[in-house]
């Protein structure tokens, strides 16, 4: 074999046992909620909820001015999505909880309109799901999902400051502490003044 193939063949070879070792070690590592750092060298992700305007299911444009006064959820997801298929019941039932406590879900559901309804339908969904598209994918990751995978899911307080993001499936037991935290910080703000 001539030294240059030996060369070649070498640097391939580290480069793949390199992949493999990250592989390695982000599969032993348990999912986490993300700080995100910089999507980019020069971007940090949007410390505030971005503007953003999809339809909903029935075709009407929804927007995110509609739940600016909310704690608002937004999950971005698909049907064909394993890890989507099972955050969505814990989505359903916290919505349910919270409704009286200013607790806003948003679905934004990167994927066609017939799967999503089929899924909507499915598992009961009781918080609008939005039909994104490429742009969905761009607004995920300005809010700091810098490998544009799916789930990703952001809290953010009413005002739209953002308070948690997670990428991978969400539970119940990551998310409620969250809420319940939010909850408290937006009744406290809310509260009249005591009379002297």
């Amino acid at each position: 074999m001539n030294p240059t193939r030996i060369l070649f063949v070498a640097i391939v070879g580290l480069l793949i046992g390199a992949g493999v070792g990250v592989g390695l070690k982000m599969a032993g590592q348990p999912e986490q909620t993300l700080a995100a750092p910089p999507v980019t060298p020069n971007a940090r992700p949007a410390e505030h909820v971005p503007a953003f305007s999809y339809p909903d299911l029935e075709g009407r444009m929804r927007n995110r001015d509609e739940w600016s006064a909310k704690i608002l959820v937004v999950n971005f997801w698909a049907a064909w999505c394993p890890p989507c298929r099972e955050e969505t019941p814990a989505f359903v039932a916290l919505q349910d909880e919270y409704i009286d406590d200013n607790v806003k879900f948003v679905g934004i559901a990167i994927d066609d309109p017939e799967p999503v309804r089929e899924f909507a339908q499915t598992y009961g969904v009781n918080y609008p799901i939005l039909l994104g598209d490429i742009e969905a994918v761009a607004l995920s990751r300005e809010m700091g999902n810098r490998f544009e995978g799916l789930p990703f899911t952001v809290v953010a307080a009413p005002g739209g400051k953002i308070l948690l993001r997670h990428a991978g499936g969400l539970t119940r037991e990551q998310l409620e502490p969250v809420l319940r935290e939010a909850v408290e910080k937006s009744r406290r703000t809310h509260e009249p003044a005591p009379r002297i």
